[in-house]
């Protein structure tokens, strides 16, 4: 026979769960928010704008060509300014202590669409370091062009600057904590189910019926332990009554 749900039952069941259901949500919230705040290592990030603007000593006349050409310039530098020859030079100038594999993964280069400015964005676990890092392969990157591609259309827009309180872009705690509430809400309420289909007791009229498809004949109500021992302290007292007359 087919088994169906209602509403009534999945009400019941998150009610029944309910205790369940809120420690699971309880421990997620809490393990999130102990490792957004006392395990994961904040990481900040200082960015870069570098124009792209081909010098002219004649009057300065916008030219749709040259902007074009200084659009499509702009993929190229996206992977110049993260090869070895641009990053080891800056690994050398400040002395860093380490690959130049490991500052690449740091680095993100993003332009926008049909412009001349692409951005230059650096992230690290030291706020100052991030800045310093963005105006390092910033300056090398624009004084290393002219000679990597015989042209000088580069320039350094505006600098990454420390500001008086950094904030971190990752961890995000109050996220995490709420996705992690979501998804323990979730977990919950799916053991519960879980649970519940895998309880096959019969504990109801219902489940007698449903089950053995056999009908309720009769039900034997529950007796409470105070009133199964009223019956007994009565008949008690009635004998001592009745011996105290007899003497």
């Amino acid at each position: 026979m087919e088994e169906t749900i209602s509403l009534k039952d999945i009400a019941y069941t998150l009610r029944k769960r309910f205790m369940l259901i809120a420690v699971i949500a309880a421990i997620a919230v809490a393990v999130s928010g102990i490792i957004s705040y006392f395990i994961l290592t904040p990481v900040y990030q200082a960015s870069t704008q570098i124009l792209v603007n081909q010098k002219s000593n004649e009057q300065p006349v916008l030219d749709a060509n040259q902007i074009r050409t200084n659009v499509e310039m702009i993929n190229t530098y996206s992977v110049i300014i993260k090869s070895p020859t641009i990053l080891n030079k800056v690994v050398e100038d400040l002395n860093l202590q380490q690959s130049t594999d490991a500052l690449t993964s740091k680095i993100t280069v993003n332009s926008e669409q049909n412009a001349q400015v692409f951005n230059l964005t650096v992230q690290d676990e030291d706020p100052a370091q991030a800045v310093k890092l963005a105006n390092a392969i910033s300056d090398t990157f624009s004084k290393e062009v002219p000679n990597i591609m015989n042209v000088d259309n580069v320039k350094v827009l505006s600098p990454a600057v420390l500001k008086e309180n950094p904030s971190p872009i990752k961890p995000k705690p109050l996220l995490n904590i709420a996705i992690a509430l979501v998804v323990g809400l979730m977990a919950g309420v799916g053991i519960a189910f879980l649970l519940e289909y895998l309880d096959n007791t019969i504990k109801t009229e219902e489940d007698i019926q449903n089950v053995l498809q056999l009908p309720v004949l009769g039900v034997i109500p529950k007796i409470a332990v105070e009133d199964e021992k009223a019956p007994r302290k009565k008949a008690a007292s009635k004998r001592m009554g009745s011996g105290t007359f007899e003497s």
